[in-house]
Formats: structure tokens, sequence, C-alpha cells
């Protein structure tokens, strides 16, 4: 109750601090313009997720002093996505600085203890930074980055309390009124905010601290499945751009999410909520099912990449007819 408490607290905290980051960003014109590979369609104020450093920050200044190498690897990697925000930095440079950040977490992991061999502490910090990439590349419609963290973040807490306890609870409901805040102005129609790199970025490390953390003391691999809707959309969308000789790095339309919102017409906070509600449902099986965990995540997998490839076959081509249409649109104009 105490940890509910003084994360109420910081609500009215962190809304004062996404009002004057709205102040400073409407000050220097951080905003996002539409273009063809947007989904949405007005200018809106960009960078509104960096609350989400904001929280993390709160936590660490009100007793989570411990923290220091992780909240030092986070500051670095906010700082270097609010400057790609901002002003565009160089993949090379910020995929390194990326590498550095990740490696500070690891250090506040204790990954380097020899508890694991030195190879699956490397193989980790490269899925990571996939991950926290992949993350980034889904932050695309409004309520999305917000809705899907919450599911996260709540199962994680269920977890701490039900399962096993693994980090400071108090830790994770001051990142969940973060994001609520957030969702306050993201998670409507019409956005007052995205959460721009800086947003989805930082709240991808924290996440994948936490969740880390977790497999770290447990050796459970199989929480995973916080990340399994993401994670299926994200690889199997890339497997898709390969097949169709795309480069993967180049900015695009074709994840699920933005195929319901562009050429289904889906609302944005539909799209958002069904995302929300397909990982708590996967989540609810596998704390119901925990005996059979791995053969629950193995069943899972298979269950949505089938569902992704049925959806794909019955509506990529209108994203395929779309895309012809707008390039006759180009030649002719």
């Amino acid at each position: 109750m105490t940890d509910l408490i003084i994360a109420g607290i910081s609500i009215p905290v962190l809304l004062a601090v996404e009002l004057l980051y709205f102040r400073i960003a409407a000050r220097f014109n951080i905003i996002d313009r539409p273009n063809e590979r947007s989904s949405h369609k007005s200018v809106t104020l960009r960078g509104g997720g960096i609350i989400f450093y904001f929280a993390a920050l709160y936590y660490f200044l009100t007793g989570g002093l411990e923290l220091y190498w992780f909240m030092a690897g986070l500051t670095l990697i906010t700082v270097v996505s609010f400057a790609d925000d901002v002003s565009s930095l160089g993949s090379g440079k910020r995929m390194l600085l990326q590498f550095v950040s990740l490696l500070l977490m690891f250090v506040q992991l204790d990954a380097f203890s020899g508890k694991y061999p030195v190879w699956a502490a490397i193989i980790a910090l490269v899925v990571c930074a996939g991950v926290i990439n992949a993350y980034n590349f889904m932050d695309g419609i409004n309520g999305i980055t917000a809705a899907y963290s919450l599911a996260a973040f709540l199962s994680l807490l269920y977890i701490d309390y039900r399962h096993t306890p693994f980090i400071d609870p108090e830790f994770i409901y001051i990142v969940i009124a973060g994001l609520l805040v957030f969702s306050f102005f993201n998670f409507r129609k019409r956005a007052k905010c995205f959460a721009g790199d800086a947003g989805s970025v930082s709240i991808a490390f924290i996440l994948l601290f936490m969740l880390g953390k977790l497999i770290y003391e447990t050796g459970n691999l199989s929480y995973i499945i916080i990340l399994l809707l993401y994670g299926v959309d994200t690889i199997l969308t890339i497997i898709h751009r390969i097949l169709l000789k795309e480069n993967i790095f180049e900015a695009h339309r074709k994840h699920a999410y933005q195929i319901m919102a562009n050429e289904l017409k889906m609302p944005h906070i539909a799209v958002a909520s069904l995302y929300f509600a397909i990982q708590a449902l996967f989540m609810a099986g596998y704390f119901a099912l925990f005996d059979y965990c791995y053969i629950y995540l193995a069943c899972s997998i298979i269950v949505l990449c089938t569902l992704y490839i049925i959806f794909m076959k019955a509506f990529f081509g209108l994203h395929a007819m779309n895309a012809v249409n707008h390039t006759k649109k180009e030649k002719q104009s």
C-alpha cells in the first residue's frame, strides 16, 4: 500500500514535468511533421515520452540510489535518443552509444560476475539492442507504446507480488505512473504529443532492465513472453520485407498495426487497445499455466505467427495496392 501511495504522489510531479516539457518543445519547435510514411496527419509535439526517464529519475532520487549504473546508462541512451529527435544522428554513432548504455545496464545487473558465461552476456547484449530498436520501430500510432508498455509493466508487477520478488515494486508503480501521465496526452484520437525516440527507447531500456533482472535472478527465460506480441510482429515483418527484397533499415508501413490503422482505417486507440488486450490475454494464460511455461511460450509463438500470416494474406494486398497508387501519383506530379 505504501508503494502505491508513493506512486500516486509521483503523478502530479510527473504531470508538472510533462507540461513543462511541452512548453520547451513548443518554444524550440520540437515537433513531428507527417510524411508519406506516417500514420498521423497533423503536426504534433515530439519527445513527450521523455517523462519515462523522469519517472525513473524520480525513483532513483527518492530511494533507488543503488541503481547508479542503470541510471547512468538510461541517462546516456535518453540523451542520445532525444538528440536524434531534435536533429538526426548517424546510425553508427547512435548504435555505438546504445551499446555503451546497455553495457552500463549489464554492469548494474552483475551480468559479468561469472554466473553465466561471457558469450551469453554478449548474445544478450545484441538481443537487447535489437529489442530497443524494435520497440522504437513499433512506436507508430497514438497510444501503442503506452498501451503495450502498460501490459508489460503490469505483468512484471504481478510477477513481483505473486511469483518472485525481484525488484522494488515502488519502481514499477512509478514507471506505471509515468505511463499514465503520458497516456493522458497520447492515448487519444488527436494526440497532444508523441513519445519520440527518447520515449520509446527509454521505456524499452527500463523494461529490459527489469526483465533482465528477473531472468538473471530466476534463470527462467520464458519470461521473455512479456515481449511476445512486439517480438512476433517485428521479426515476421523483417522476414516479410527480406522476402520482398526491401532494405529493412528504411522506414516503412508494413507492421500489422500499421496496416490496421492505415489500410483498414481502424482508429489508433482501437489498434493500441487491441495490442494491449492480446498481450494481456497471453500473459493471463502464461500465469495460469506457469508450470508449463516453456511449452506455453512455444505454443503462443506458433499461434501468433499463424495469426500474423493469416492477417497478412488477407490484408497486405491493400497496402501493396496503396503503395502502387502512391507511386503513380508521384510520377504524374
